[in-house]
């Protein structure tokens, strides 16, 4: 179901991937620098998560301020939060890359601001922890002040994400939180010797059985 989400005086363009069955959680994704809603990841994520009973609403918000992309994800979470059409008990937050930046700034933004449990926790995708070869400053100030379930999704050989160094802000924060690796692959999710379908079904099976231990979905 493609949508318009208002967004000051222009819109953003969302889509909905939706359940056969009425559902009670959602998440909400984009993109990274790069793309829009319709990048592989997100799509095949959408429709993995549909399948298995979860709403997933992923919007295109291109600019590559985090402060505009941040605020724009904060609108994202009003527009389905205050939609008639589906009414969740809870939403994940969720991207890739910049978006999971982005992603990471509203989550903490808004259980700061008023923790009415609607924010169930956070996904980041190939979160870009520091720009490639400057590993001496960390993009971490969120994610230290983040309280709900967080899941990374990494690659062992992302030129944006040092294993070790994300290990290490990992095991400062304060939120239930956990890694998983994806072998090998870089920032963007490429592993040589294994197919693009491969590495996303290893990707999408770990968000789904995360979101699972999280809450109690109906498992199909």
């Amino acid at each position: 179901v493609k949508v318009k989400i208002p967004f000051g005086n222009k819109y953003l363009d969302a889509i909905f991937s939706v359940p056969e069955k009425k559902p009670t959680y959602g998440v909400i994704v984009t993109h990274g620098a790069g793309g829009d809603m319709n990048f592989p990841q997100l799509v095949s994520l959408a429709a993995y998560l549909a399948f298995r009973g979860v709403l997933c609403l992923r919007f295109t918000c291109k600019g590559l301020n985090v402060a505009y992309r941040t605020k724009a994800f904060r609108t994202v979470v009003e527009y389905l939060k205050l939609s008639d059409d589906y009414k969740l008990s809870g939403v994940f937050l969720a991207g890739r890359s910049m978006g999971s930046r982005a992603a990471a700034s509203v989550t903490r933004q808004l259980s700061q601001d008023n923790d009415d449990g609607f924010i169930q926790g956070l996904v980041c995708l190939s979160y870009p922890l520091h720009r490639p070869k400057l590993q001496s400053k960390l993009r971490d100030e969120d994610l230290l002040l983040i309280r709900c379930p967080v899941l990374f999704v990494s690659g062992s050989a992302d030129e944006m994400c040092e294993k070790k160094l994300l290990e290490g802000v990992v095991s400062k924060m304060k939120a239930h939180k956990k890694i998983h690796w994806i072998d090998k692959a870089n920032h963007g999710m490429a592993v040589k010797g294994r197919t693009t379908d491969d590495v996303m079904e290893e990707i999408n099976a770990q968000v789904f059985s995360w979101l699972r231990e999280n809450v109690e979905l109906e498992h199909k």
